[in-house]
């Protein structure tokens, strides 16, 4: 390649990313190695297989994997493949078992991922080992406040010291709930955009994009009685910060305007809510006190963990990942994660937030995917136009406006690092 990732020149001002990165394919097969095989990719969360024997499979850095609790209670991770010829072990989504069984062959695992059975076990020879043949784990899996990540690198950071100051922000989540539990709510959206994966990246917490592109929802929010104001000069609905939080993970940090159903009150949730999100805020005051309340009721984020995970705590919490299908397509997974002790009337307002804004059919993930499918197909110019403007903010030298774009160049410069070798940090 004759030109570099990126233009990083901070005494000019400017940071420009070359726009090969978002369409070359052989750029995409070295994302596998150099950034998905290197770092901790999110699988899941603990409460997603509450019981012995419950699992769910999922692709997790390219790979199927099948994420379960075994008999004793512990929580693992085996790539799904029958160590006999391949085959997918588990065809199923989720479910419970105390073995599974290969289509192909019937080979048969426990699941503590041992080779049980083996039909005409008889015919291998004498060298042949069952325990040789286990289903092969995950190399490394390690957990946050329930959070559950894997690595399929060598020798890698403690999780602890891999998330850096994302911890910060995935404790304001957890501290919503009084016991410390959260739960991911039965059922998930799944949906393709036709972009580059990493376009995902910068809109889940680009705040520049809101009012040109979510003019429809911001409408709808003045119609529902919710004051939208806007700081002289600024393009945001109130006053925010972008926030890099080190290791490529970042944050935009909001003053909350459109509520959340546990913690602040607006009329789009009705009158008679009211009583029950007051109770719910003062429960937060009288465990945590005024000014941590206040983080967790009075703002929200949207969180980034390098390189895919995104945590969307708003007027709901979302936890979101997404997987490059090809150098222009992405799936993308979301759950909604809420307090195991919230009553069935804050369940169902975390629900329809999780839906009606959230949702692939939503009032803003539908703009966003048009958007990023727009960029995506203004990209076939990339040889002419070869370079994208990442510089909003960089004349600043103290904190960064939630419209700037320093949390952006976070991630990019964190991606840079490791897809040339350079300084990871």
């Amino acid at each position: 390649m004759d030109r570099p990732f990126v233009i990083d020149d901070p005494e000019r001002e400017r940071f420009r990313l070359n726009r090969r990165v978002l369409v070359d394919p052989e750029i995409l097969e070295a994302e596998h190695r150099r950034i998905f095989d290197r770092c901790w990719i999110y699988l899941g969360h603990d409460s997603e297989i509450p019981g012995n024997g419950d699992f769910r499979t999922r692709l997790v850095a390219g790979r199927p994997v099948l994420f379960v609790r075994d008999g004793a209670g512990g929580v693992r991770a085996f790539l799904n493949t029958c160590r006999h010829r391949g085959t997918m072990v588990c065809r199923e989504r989720e479910g419970n078992r105390t073995r599974f069984t290969c289509l192909y062959h019937g080979w048969t695992y426990g699941n503590d991922g041992a080779l049980a059975h083996v039909p005409g076990e008889e015919a291998y020879g004498g060298a042949f080992d069952k325990a040789d043949f286990a289903l092969a784990e995950v190399p490394a899996l390690e957990e946050y406040r329930g959070f559950r990540f894997a690595h399929f690198g060598d020798d890698p950071e403690p999780l602890a010291d891999y998330l850096a100051g994302a911890k910060e922000y995935l404790d304001l989540v957890v501290d919503q709930s009084p016991s410390g539990r959260l739960e991911i709510v039965s059922g998930t959206q799944e949906y393709d955009i036709r972009a580059n994966w990493k376009l995902l990246v910068e809109n889940s917490f680009d705040d520049y994009h809101l009012h040109a592109t979510h003019s429809t929802y911001l409408e709808y929010m003045k119609d529902s009685g919710v004051s939208v104001r806007l700081p002289k000069g600024l393009m945001m609905p109130a006053p925010g910060v972008g926030k890099s939080l080190g290791n490529g993970h970042a944050v935009v940090d909001n003053v909350n305007f459109r509520g959340r159903p546990v913690a602040a009150w607006i009329p789009l949730y009705g009158e008679e809510a009211k009583p029950e999100i007051e109770a719910v805020r003062a429960e937060l005051v009288a465990r945590l006190g005024e000014e941590r309340a206040r983080r967790i009721a009075d703002t929200n984020r949207n969180l980034v963990v390098f390189p895919n995970l995104v945590i969307n705590d708003g007027s709901a919490v979302t936890v979101r990942t997404f997987w490059p299908t090809a150098v222009d397509r992405m799936r993308v997974t979301a759950w909604a994660l809420g307090p195991v002790e919230e009553s069935e009337t804050s369940r169902a307002r975390r629900l329809d937030s999780f839906l009606t804004f959230y949702g692939p059919g939503g009032l803003a993930t539908p703009d966003d995917v048009e958007a990023l499918e727009l960029v995506q197909g203004g990209l076939a110019t990339w040889r002419e136009t070869g370079w994208s403007e990442i510089s909003r903010g960089m004349n600043k030298t103290g904190d960064q406006l939630n419209t700037d774009e320093l949390h952006l160049r976070t991630f990019w410069r964190r991606w840079n690092a490791l897809m040339t070798g350079g300084d990871p940090a």
